[in-house]
């Protein structure tokens, strides 16, 4: 089996990712920065939008489960109906041309992503909660596997989310069921084109996946939707005021109790923000892992 591949690590490092368990296989040397030059990306609105469409399921990168750097992740048996919020990231250059988890050369001008557990190929529509643009991307291999990352992008997709400055952005990934007539929805604003460094940045944040009804397209979220972390839900608020109390007493910022019906049922739910940026909701996630809660993930106000 395909070992997926290798990830960007900060001051550039690079490490093999080998997928273990019953499914292992040699770890991969690690790309490196190309010493040709890269071709020129396209500008931004010259890329067309990726078309959904009904795809068989990959013989290769597919393993009922795969073990990463200790950790084992389960590949989902469908895409249809998930959700998730969290951070995403992009990687470029030093893996142009790399082999993906099913076999397809990675091409950083293309658009596609890298998800851990959605069966691959799958077609995601990937919402930039910071600005409201949104992309439709083709998923084709496997990662992110530094600091909990919920997808990789390609160049372009980074392009058209206008996160390529910041190398992050907090996302909303929802899969798009190819066999349902897509809804009409709002295409990504294209950002300036700009020249692509020479690694992709690589940081660390967790993010949680959610499952939710439904599938097809979705609309782009409002840019001034408030971001938080949920450090909890709970069905009794004394449980969910005995959390909050506690977190008040750290140094994690505002935090709330917010009471809301779900399915018919009331939920608590503790909420920690808003966060204002990426590494504001890492430096949150992390004292709260700290602190035992290992749980937490982006929510929308």
């Amino acid at each position: 089996m395909n070992v997926g591949r290798v990830l960007a690590l900060p001051l550039g490092l690079a490490v093999a990712v080998g997928l273990t368990a019953c499914f292992s296989a040699p770890p991969r040397p690690a790309p490196t920065v190309p010493t040709a030059p890269v071709t020129p990306p396209p500008k931004p609105d010259s890329i067309p939008e990726v078309i959904p469409r009904i795809e068989p399921r990959a013989r290769s990168g597919n393993p009922p489960f795969y073990d990463v750097f200790g950790k084992r992740y389960y590949v989902l048996s469908s895409s249809v109906g998930y959700r998730e919020r969290g951070v995403a990231s992009w990687y470029g250059p030093g893996f142009h041309n790399v082999r993906t988890s099913i076999g397809e050369p990675y091409d950083m001008y293309g658009m596609t992503a890298a998800h851990k557990t959605l069966p691959l190929p799958a077609y995601v529509r990937v919402t930039n909660l910071q600005n409201g643009r949104s992309v439709v991307v083709r998923v084709n291999d496997r990662g992110p596997f530094v600091g909990n990352r919920i997808i990789d992008l390609s160049y372009s997709a980074a392009v058209k989310l206008d996160m390529l400055r910041n190398g992050t952005a907090m996302v909303e990934v929802r899969t798009i069921d190819p066999s349902v007539p897509p809804a009409i929805t709002a295409s990504a604003t294209p950002a300036p084109a700009a020249a692509p460094p020479a690694v992709a940045p690589a940081a660390t944040a967790p993010g949680t996946a959610t499952p939710t009804a439904g599938s097809g397209v979705t609309s782009p979220a409002a840019a001034a939707t408030a971001l938080f972390v949920q450090a909890g839900a709970f069905s009794d608020p004394a449980n969910a005021e005995r959390l909050a109390e506690k977190l008040r007493g750290g140094n994690y910022g505002k935090v709330i109790v917010r009471d809301d019906q779900i399915a018919g049922r009331r939920m608590y739910r503790v909420r920690i923000g808003p966060v204002p940026s990426v590494a504001e909701f890492d430096r949150v996630v992390a004292a709260l892992e700290r602190a035992g809660i290992n749980d937490a993930h982006l929510a929308l106000d």
